[in-house]
């Protein structure tokens, strides 16, 4: 069967086990490479980061925490747009830097112990041999946003430790995984917010390279038999969507930028749709340039309009594979049942 649909990352079960032995074997036929559902904390995305890493640095200090719970006990993780983590860099510090390279971040740790369940089940014959292991994190800009480091410059002096960190945690899953059974998925919605214009206190100049360079900084020095993805994204954060443009313009213009100047091939890039059936949202997609790079669209939900949504892109990007417009963490857990079958139905309607 042809590998056309991709899993963008997270599924709000307990354990990886759970999540590979429940969408594993319906949708492995039709998958290049599946995630291990980012459970537990990585549920909370980039809060993940914010609560497990930032909180603790020596170098940084808190600003604003999530409001708690009503009945008093904290909580680590955003309810909405404006309950978030916010932190400053300590003065005369001017670059942040990150111990124990390879492990600090938690991505490495968490993948190679999902990687051993991953080859038990193959072993096992419940995962197909040809299925490549997939890792999704965050890019740098969406943890590094300016509503979590609102201090000016404070991002700058950031950046450049952190990007390290990711290249480091990288390394070692390299060095632990083969090649060639390995993906690595950078997750982008701050970057689209950005060169969208919808992100504050980010000039509007200059949003497309800043987007792909730090892209740039982390994907070139990933080992060329690594496969690498990218999932552009509108944000599931106080519901879905958080940010609605007006068509995909821009959007296909930062897929474009990221496809030219990733510093090495991109396997894959996501771009995901609204529920809409309106031509000019759709239309800037016969300016996709793909090249080598498989072309995913966030097209499976609402199911009744699938077809249509469908057959409407086709019109102005004839090849592409499907994908749902986000990952599920934050959906409730009853809700799976359907977001397989609505997968299911969508590779059944392709044929």
């Amino acid at each position: 069967m042809s590998k056309d649909l991709l899993l963008v990352g997270s599924i709000p079960l307990d354990t990886v086990r759970e999540v590979f032995e429940m969408f594993g074997p319906p949708l492995a036929p039709y998958l290049a490479s599946m995630p291990d559902g980012e459970v537990g904390p990585r549920r909370h995305w980039i809060s993940r980061v914010h609560y497990q890493v930032f909180a603790g640095h020596p170098e940084l200090e808190i600003v604003a925490r999530p409001r708690p719970e009503d009945n008093g006990v904290e909580r680590q993780f955003p309810r909405d747009n404006l309950d978030r983590w916010e932190f400053r860099v300590k003065p005369g510090v001017e670059r942040v830097r990150f111990g124990d390279p390879g492990w600090r971040l938690g991505f490495a740790r968490d993948a190679l112990n999902s990687w051993f369940v991953f080859q038990t089940l193959k072993e096992k014959g419940v995962l197909p041999k040809a299925l490549k292991f997939q890792v999704s994190m965050p890019a740098a800009n969406s943890v590094l946003a300016p509503r979590v480091f609102p201090t000016p410059g404070d991002i700058d002096r950031i950046r450049p430790g952190y990007e390290e960190a990711l290249r480091t945690e990288i390394a070692t899953m390299a060095a632990k995984i083969p090649h060639d059974e390995l993906v690595v998925q950078f997750d982008c919605s701050t970057e689209v917010q950005d060169v969208n214009g919808a992100v504050p206190n980010f000039p509007a100049e200059g949003a497309i390279e800043r987007n792909v360079t730090q892209i740039a900084n982390v994907a070139r020095a990933i080992p060329a038999g690594v496969g690498v993805g990218i999932h552009l994204c509108y944000g599931t954060l106080g519901g879905w969507p958080r940010f609605q443009p007006k068509d995909l313009a821009r959007t296909v213009e930062l897929a474009n930028a990221m496809i030219a100047g990733a510093g090495r091939q991109l396997d894959y890039l996501h771009i995901p749709l609204l529920d809409t059936l309106d031509e000019d949202f759709f239309a800037p997609l016969a300016k996709l340039r793909p090249g080598a790079t498989r072309i995913y669209l966030g097209d499976i939900h609402n199911m009744e309009r699938f077809d249509a949504r469908v057959a409407l892109a086709r019109r102005f990007l004839p090849d592409f594979g499907h994908a749902a417009f986000c990952g599920f963490g934050r959906m409730k857990v009853e809700d799976l049942q359907r977001v397989l079958g609505e997968h299911l139905e969508a590779m059944r309607r392709e044929g």
